[in-house]
């Protein structure tokens, strides 16, 4: 497969985008093999990430994707591309070699016009067209929500100690086929690469330098509420600084030249109306330190501390005192198989045997749990527990509690006995959050606006955040902003 080399966004007048005055190599070209292997992907990164997204928003993405994508040297053909609306609450997007460009529905609410979502598909489509992931396959990272816990677990602990091979055996599915993190010198190309695409379509080049800037407030934010330490959101890479990355985008959109200013903002507005936010009651939801789950009748309350993070095939739950995952399996009806199955998945074909299972009582759920020691190449020593439930003869929920050796289920004690049924009456209560556009109306203040959001917890940092307000920021009347509402 050639390539061709194409020129960096021009420098401007900031030191650090005339360091990037470099050619950036980039494909001619989307290849069979990639089609091929990137039509093999699309389904299970599908299923791993959500699904589609079913709305009319689904449409307008793939529109605009199509619209930046055919700006890249892969192809001039909108047809080659296929653009998917991922029904997922994490901020993320991504794309594969063959034409295929994914961006979830939460990060698509972040944004606040077409020029943004098409700056951060752009983005995505530059990483495919200079080959970053091929170049960084041997160090893959998972970056799904089970990848993050895996990523965080068998960092410590990987090697060829058993734990280690548990957990690179047991935990990630197909995201590792795709979503890598890169360099800082590759995400500064992908940013460059984003722009000159920005600007070709005729869109604002400054609109992915805004982006940025909304989500590194989203991560602050985040990581405020979850009362963590705050790091780079994963979309936007762990290696380039924030803030530095944001005024390096915006110098190289000056340096352009283009004189567009295309946004397109009130379309944008009225496409995301109405489209869901935060987490799909179908998949269950995060409600503060508790997890509900309508359709399986399940509750249960995470310690006061550590974060929760929901996906479509697990919790996880994570802080500095152990880490642990919720999810499901198949169920023949005896637990102590249950939880044998469970270990067994971790370990592999490698003829572990799990301990001998204990029997207990849960809120009046039948319960199974055992606890294994693992020790890491590097001498870490940990506990691992997997502790079962029954809902009813056909299906059982676990969880997998991982802490530091001698401390048990420690920390999740209160977790793991916290697990009960939900009656219908508290099912019927968990609602779906969704976007909805308002025009600010005289007399509506910041304060009065984010009184309408559905959380009870920061509603103002939230509204500002959804809407690019930093500071202190006024809105004016008939300017048009994002709430999230039941």
């Amino acid at each position: 497969m050639s390539g061709i080399a194409i020129a960096a966004v021009a420098a401007g007048t900031s030191r650090q985008a005339s360091s990037q005055q470099r050619e950036i190599r980039t494909v001619s070209s989307i290849s069979p093999q990639e089609r091929q292997e990137g039509a093999k992907a699309h389904p299970q990164l599908l299923a791993e990430f959500g699904g589609l997204y079913a709305g009319p928003q689904a449409a307008y993405v793939t529109s605009v994707g199509r619209r930046i994508a055919v700006q890249s040297s892969l192809s001039g053909s909108q047809s080659d591309f296929t653009v998917s609306l991922l029904n997922s609450s994490v901020n993320n997007a991504f794309a594969i070699p063959g034409g295929y460009i994914y961006v979830t529905r939460q990060l698509t609410a972040l944004m606040n016009n077409e020029a943004e979502l098409a700056g951060v598909l752009g983005h995505e489509v530059g990483h495919v067209a200079a080959q970053h992931g091929k170049r960084r396959q041997d160090a893959a990272q998972r970056n799904s929500i089970l990848g993050v816990l895996g990523q965080v677990l068998v960092g410590a602990v990987a090697g060829d100690g058993a734990l280690g091979g548990l957990l690179q055996k047991g935990i990630g599915t197909g995201s590792q086929l795709l979503t890598l993190r890169f360099s800082r010198a590759q995400e500064y190309e992908a940013d460059d690469l984003g722009i000159r695409y920005l600007a070709k379509a005729g869109y604002d080049p400054r609109a992915l330098s805004d982006t940025l800037a909304s989500l590194a407030a989203q991560n602050a934010l985040d990581a405020r509420v979850k009362g963590t330490q705050s790091s780079v959101p994963a979309w936007a890479s762990t290696h380039p600084d924030p803030a530095s990355r944001v005024t390096r985008a915006l110098d190289n959109a000056r340096a352009t030249g283009s004189t567009a200013t295309l946004r397109n903002a009130d379309a944008f507005l009225t496409a995301i109306d109405g489209m869901l936010y935060g987490d799909d009651p179908r998949e269950g939801v995060v409600d503060g330190n508790r997890f509900l789950h309508p359709a399986f009748r399940l509750k249960f309350t995470v310690p006061q501390g550590f974060a929760m993070e929901n996906s479509t095939e697990a919790v996880t739950v994570s802080g500095s005192q152990g880490q642990a995952q919720f999810t499901g399996g198949g169920y023949g009806g005896d637990l102590s198989t249950y939880v044998g199955a469970a270990f067994r998945k971790l370990a592999g074909e490698g003829g572990f045997t799990p301990p001998q299972v204990q029997r207990t009582t849960v809120n009046g759920l039948p319960a199974a749990f055992a606890t294994v020691r693992a020790t890491g190449s590097n001498g870490t020593a940990l506990d691992v527990t997997v502790f079962a439930y029954e809902f009813s003869r056909s299906s059982a929920y676990h969880f997998l509690v991982m802490t530091p050796a001698g401390s048990g289920i420690g920390p999740f004690s209160t977790m793991v006995q916290s697990m009960a049924r939900m009656t219908q009456a508290e099912a019927d209560k968990v609602k779906a959050r969704r976007v909805r556009l308002v025009t600010v109306r005289p007399g509506d203040t910041v304060g009065s606006l984010a009184g309408r959001m559905a959380y009870a917890d920061y509603p103002v940092e939230r509204f500002r955040v959804l809407n690019a307000l930093p500071g202190n920021a006024a809105v004016r009347p008939g300017q048009r902003v994002k709430i999230v509402t039941y």
